[in-house]
């Protein structure tokens, strides 16, 4: 499906240089941020507390973090999900609230701070007999109950650290591998090097803006790598395809077709995700905010990769037409033949 047709090739390979220039400084500069201020790691990596609570009307989130201050939290972070009345906290370890039973002591001043008491209920959830803590007021009212929580030691942190970096060089070991089997080692390097190109610039904003780094963030930034590598190998079939129909045009002339041809293809496809993409930015509340803005700009700088980036890295490494069409081999009219 194409929803236009260039007739006239656009020259991306002229321009190949100035902007992989401009890439190779934007990278640097992500390296600096990562190195200089590294990235803001939520409670999942490193260790903490993640408790969601309900009132009875819109929570006044300005007045629990001012109750969570007065405990010994810092930067306490409290957000809303789903409706006004519903609020996550993400509370970091400190020495001051320690170990699992924190979440217990945040729960009861926040009990006391809306004139409440604590009380366990027993409840069924999921056909079991669960205690549950409920906060009521002295008229019997309930002015806050404990929807869930859970507790990430630092030791646990640390392992999914490890296992997200574990993750990522899996992916890039594997992609590699894909491409030098489908392709050709050139084609293998120079995806490999735009799509890491799109990783490290994605950290490099979540570092230079402090945005928190989550596991759904990590999730976001590895299926970049793999949406990335897709757009790339998209181009590489279409160079492939021309080279053996263009036998007397150069490698850029190739190259610059190919990506031109691609065009209406690439804007449809990125045009459509990035809309998903847009709705969870914008309806999908705090728990997908910063997923779906890692996916925006790796998105964005996915398609720019491949076109500047990993083509032109291709082109420098030297791909020819006989790295990925076999040169026919003459028939030996004497084969066989009995003298």
């Amino acid at each position: 499906m194409e929803f236009f047709r260039i007739k006239k090739d656009i020259p991306f390979m002229r321009h190949a240089l100035i902007f992989n220039v401009i890439s190779a400084l934007t990278f640097v500069a992500a390296v600096f941020f990562l190195a200089t201020k590294g990235l803001h790691l939520s409670v999942e990596f490193k260790g903490g507390t993640v408790m969601e609570l309900k009132y009875p009307n819109a929570a006044n989130q300005e007045k629990i973090r001012a109750d969570l201050v007065k405990l010994g939290y810092e930067q306490p972070e409290v957000t809303s999900f789903g409706t006004a009345q519903e609020v996550m906290l993400r509370l970091p370890i400190t020495k001051a609230v320690a170990g699992s039973s924190g979440s217990q002591i945040v729960f009861d001043a926040l009990c006391k701070s809306e004139s409440g008491a604590v009380t366990k209920i027993n409840t069924v959830v999921k056909g079991q007999s669960v205690m549950k803590d409920v906060c009521h007021n002295p008229a019997g009212a309930e002015v806050l109950s404990l929807q869930k929580v859970e507790f990430v030691g630092p030791q646990v942190g640390d392992e999914l650290a490890q296992n997200g970096v574990n993750a990522l060089i899996m992916v890039v070991l594997f992609v590699v591998f894909y491409l030098a089997v489908r392709f050709e080692w050139k084609y293998a390097v120079s995806a490999i090097i735009a799509n890491l190109h799109d990783v490290v610039i994605i950290l490099g904003f979540f570092a230079f803006f402090q945005w928190e780094f989550s596991l759904a963030v990590l999730a976001g930034v590895l299926a970049v790598l793999g949406y990335s590598v897709n757009e790339s190998v998209v181009i590489f079939d279409r160079i492939r395809e021309n080279f053996r129909k263009q036998r007397k045009t150069s490698v850029e002339e190739v190259i610059d077709n190919a990506i031109t041809s691609t065009i209406s293809r690439t804007i449809i496809t990125h045009g459509c995700t990035q809309m998903m993409v847009l709705s969870m930015l914008l309806l999908g509340g705090a728990t997908l905010h910063y997923f779906a803005v890692a996916l925006t700009i790796g998105i964005l700088f996915g398609i720019y990769s491949s076109v500047f980036v990993a083509a032109a890295i291709a082109m420098w490494l030297g791909v020819k037409r006989e790295d990925l069409i076999k040169p026919i081999k003459e028939k030996d009219e004497t084969d066989g033949a009995v003298v």
